[in-house]
């Protein structure tokens, strides 16, 4: 499951939101918030997919094809859109829209920084992909009852730890983790196109090899 929590955390997306979010007027609650919601929305997401694949530790069994058969479209999907945002990307000269739901962060509400929080890490499909691989990997390996909620924990952990990170680094540094925190931001909208290609290409390559290799069986 590293691989994909390390994907989640490396996300280009959540780093650039969360950092806009503590820059803002509120910024230290609306971080505690977004990373709340963040950690939430993985939680939810993992605890699903675990649940629903609860028998894939049986290789015979049909949770366990369905897994399989899963990960090797999850895998194509993900090469699918490394490829297809490797031809979007802006050329020499261009720059690229930052999504609109950046635009306010700034001044989000408690609300919708919760919200986002959720969202981004719950219901993006990229996320989803990857969660759903890690939580079956978790499955399959055998662990149960006390073993899978510590698994599940430690995913969501590690794929959490860059947007905790940031509001850490914001509630310990005052004003020059302001200053390292934009350094991050700028970096991250700057190379996000490589980033998230480089990512999609190697966690779709990964999925889809051990989907093969799990019908291979």
């Amino acid at each position: 499951m590293l691989p994909a929590a390390l994907a989640v955390a490396l996300s280009p997306f959540p780093l650039i939101a969360i950092v806009l979010i503590l820059s803002g007027a509120q910024g230290r609650r609306n971080g505690l918030l977004f990373a709340t919601g963040w950690i939430f929305g993985l939680t939810v997401s993992a605890t699903l997919v675990s649940l629903l694949f609860g028998g894939a530790d049986d290789p015979d069994s049909t949770s366990s094809a369905i897994a399989d058969w899963g990960r090797v479209l999850a895998g194509g999907a993900l090469i699918g859109l490394g490829a297809r945002r490797w031809w979007k990307r802006p050329r020499a000269g261009e720059r690229a829209e930052p999504p609109r739901w950046m635009a306010s962060l700034d001044d989000a509400t408690a609300g919708r920084a919760l919200l986002l929080g959720a969202l981004l890490s719950g219901a993006n499909p990229k996320n989803l992909i990857l969660t759903a691989s890690a939580a079956t990997s978790i499955v399959e390996a055998g662990a149960h009852d006390v073993g899978l909620i510590v698994a599940v924990a430690v995913f969501v952990l590690i794929a959490s730890c860059t947007v905790i990170g940031a509001v850490g680094v914001q509630l310990v540094g005052g004003a020059r983790a302001a200053s390292f925190l934009g350094g991050v931001k700028r970096f991250m909208v700057d190379n996000s196109t490589v980033i998230t290609v480089i990512v999609l290409l190697l966690l779709g390559a990964s999925v889809l090899g051990d989907g093969l290799s799990g019908l291979g069986r």
